[in-house]
């Protein structure tokens, strides 16, 4: 041995390195940067590996440090190493570790502290830790050597030790499931095998209004909404006690005596045995997405309708006529139809109806089916007005209205006759793109008073090439960024550009033009137009 007047300080080092590398335990070192300076044996042998030149960002991928559910990937700044190096102290850290040469995995317990100069600073770290199936090996051999006349202290000493450190981890992942069950929001309902309730988390008050002091000691009978009946609940129990999960959506009652819809899932546990004890159901209250699932299919099916009341179409000499309505939600409130009548004429209709959505459609089928209803009985478009305004008043409340434009054309006498209600102002182009006839409305929107009188313009003559443009103010209203709106004279303007297309055309462009013009902004509103071009007639 050096005597210690004569050692020096590089003699100290080589006896701490040869002392370091004879522990059973691993030891690693690394500097205030997190390079590995040191690796003892015991170290390389539990990891599988020696020392790398890796950064502490790359501990985890280069040795495999896994957390306890052996899964989840311990983040690199959490590992016991890293935590000494910001100056925290780490005792018991248990982690398990799998990597190419560790390939069935190991557990470890670790320990580390950071090392600091005189100042304070803290200048790197050390961690300490060993292979605990190595331990439990050891256990084994030591308790089995007391029989040859070892003392028992010290086997009982490392028995304990091992126990409370097992213990201390047990401990922690049970408080860590319990804090999971208190503070879901599912509710947990745990029962005995003859469905006695044993336990339920804070969220089954909050979801069924019970306190737990009210269904401990029962059966989850209480909730019971009586909308299953005996012959569902007896083929739970027979598959929950033949030992298989049930899975479905039940129908529950709340205290309060209100219905709520729960998905459920129901699994039978098992004793060492496999005897069933006890049954661990977990219900989510799914109402709020059951009604909305339920809003979307009458959306839905209310779309798949409006769109077959928007497919109609009409063949008329001497006319091109079509329509277009592209509601702002899945169903709108604009309106156009096609009436044909008993002398040859068709009624061209374009309507709005307060507001856009599902109420809107409503009110809008109601409307076209009034309107088709009266249109053969009456003759008189004023009157025919008269009509649908008194049925739609009896009907609607609180504000709502419809504004509607009803426009009559005879192909005998190639000419129009019309009526509006409180609807924007339509057009008539002549063929040199100026403005024939400006359709005004006539009174106030229909639904609002009842016994309002309608009355209807004189009989107008119609010209090859004149273009009658129908419109709802969804087109002109929309608004690009700067709050400006597309107006009417941009629509019309759209129209004279393209006197060659067909009425189809056109309406589809003139939807294409008003979307473009906002220029990315969200459709507020539906935008329905119908154009009727005046043709020559054919010689046959």
């Amino acid at each position: 041995m050096i005597p210690g007047a004569n050692r020096t300080l590089a003699d100290d080092v080589d006896i701490l390195r040869a002392v370091f590398k004879s522990l059973a335990v691993g030891l690693v070192v690394c500097d205030q940067q997190g390079n590995f300076v040191f690796f003892n044996p015991e170290a390389e042998r539990i990891l599988g590996m020696g020392r790398k030149d890796v950064s502490p960002s790359d501990w985890t991928p280069a040795y495999g440090y896994y957390y306890t559910d052996m899964v989840t990937p311990y983040p690199p700044e959490r590992l016991p190493l890293a935590r000494a190096m910001r100056g925290e102290e780490v005792l018991h850290e248990l982690i398990f570790i799998q990597n190419p040469q560790q390939p069935a995995g190991i557990w470890i317990s670790a320990a580390a502290r950071p090392f600091t100069d005189t100042a304070g600073t803290i200048r790197g770290a050390v961690v300490v830790f060993h292979d605990i199936a190595d331990a439990q090996d050891m256990l084994r051999k030591r308790v089995s050597s007391v029989g040859a006349g070892e003392k028992p202290a010290a086997a009982s000493a490392f028995e304990a030790s091992l126990v409370l450190e097992r213990f201390a981890w047990f401990r922690g992942v049970h408080d860590q499931m319990c804090r999971a069950v208190e503070q879901t929001a599912d509710t947990v309902i745990i029962t005995d095998r003859q469905g006695v309730v044993e336990y339920v988390n804070p969220a089954f008050e909050q979801t069924t209004g019970y306190a737990a002091s009210e269904v401990l000691g029962q059966t989850p009978r209480v909730l019971k909404s009586g909308y299953h009946d005996a012959a569902f609940y007896k083929n739970l129990w027979d598959q929950l006690l033949a030992g298989e999960p049930f899975r479905g959506t039940l129908v529950n009652r709340k205290k309060s005596g209100e219905l709520y819809w729960a998905e459920q899932t129901i699994t039978p546990m098992r004793d060492r045995n496999q005897k069933i004890t006890h049954f661990v159901s977990v219900l989510k209250d799914v109402t709020d997405l059951r009604k909305q699932q339920e809003q979307e299919f009458h959306l839905r099916l209310a779309k798949e309708i409006q769109q077959r009341f928007y497919g109609t179409a009409v063949s008329l000499p001497g006319f091109d006529i079509a329509g277009a309505a592209y509601p702002a939600d899945q169903t709108g409130g604009d309106y156009f139809d096609f009436i044909p009548l008993r002398d040859g004429c068709v009624y061209i209709v374009i309507g709005d109806v307060t507001g856009h959505g599902f109420g809107s459609a409503l009110l809008m089928a109601e409307t076209r089916a009034y309107l088709r209803s009266y249109a053969n009985l009456v003759s008189d478009i004023g009157s025919l007005l008269n009509c649908l305004n008194r049925s739609l008043a009896a009907d609607l409340a609180g504000g709502q209205h419809v504004t509607l434009l009803l426009a009559r054309l005879d192909p005998r006498s190639r000419s129009l006759q019309y009526s509006a209600a409180g609807h924007v102002p339509c057009y008539l182009l002549r063929r040199s793109g100026e403005i024939g006839l400006v359709m005004n409305s006539m009174g106030p929107p229909l639904g609002l008073f009842p016994n309002r009188e309608y009355s209807c313009s004189q009989v107008i003559p119609l010209d090859c090439g004149e273009t009658i443009v129908l419109l709802t103010d969804g087109v002109t209203e929309t608004e690009n960024r700067d709050l400006k709106q597309f107006g009417v004279e941009r629509a019309l303007e759209f129209i004279r550009g393209r006197q060659q297309d067909s009425a189809r055309v056109l309406v589809q462009g003139l939807y294409e033009a008003a979307r473009a013009f906002a220029c990315g902004e969200p459709q507020r509103d539906d935008i329905t137009s119908v154009v009727c071009k005046v043709s020559p007639i054919s010689a046959s």
